[in-house]
């Protein structure tokens, strides 16, 4: 039987790291994965976020993948719903990838350590 609870506990780390990213940056599954000792782990942080889309407290459209792609936008309510959050927020997305990425990329290694 699989251990759940190490699951849910990995998932709610990685949520309590996406509630410090500030309004207006954005950061990347391995960016959060690397922050918590788990370089290789991207994909898990990817899984994360698919079941944090309604998690109010949660701002999942903060998160991207490591080209700046907003390839968790189906898991959104509408598909262009993560789009019109970012934009919102003053973040420029063009044909569903963030403009000025290396400029809006906030790491959680540098910005919590």
């Amino acid at each position: 039987m699989k251990d759940v609870s190490k699951h849910q506990n990995f998932f709610a780390d990685v949520y309590e790291v996406v509630k410090l990213i500030p309004k207006g940056r954005i950061t990347t599954y391995g960016a959060i994965a690397t922050y918590l000792g788990l370089k290789s782990s991207a994909r898990m942080v990817g899984w994360a976020m698919n079941a944090a889309h309604t998690l109010p407290d949660v701002p999942a459209h903060r998160v991207l993948n490591r080209n700046g792609l907003l390839t968790g936008r189906h898991h959104f309510a509408t598909p262009t719903r993560m789009q019109e959050l970012l934009e919102s927020e003053g973040i420029k997305v063009l044909e569903d990838k963030v403009q000025d990425f290396d400029a809006l990329f906030w790491n959680p290694l540098l910005a919590l350590e």
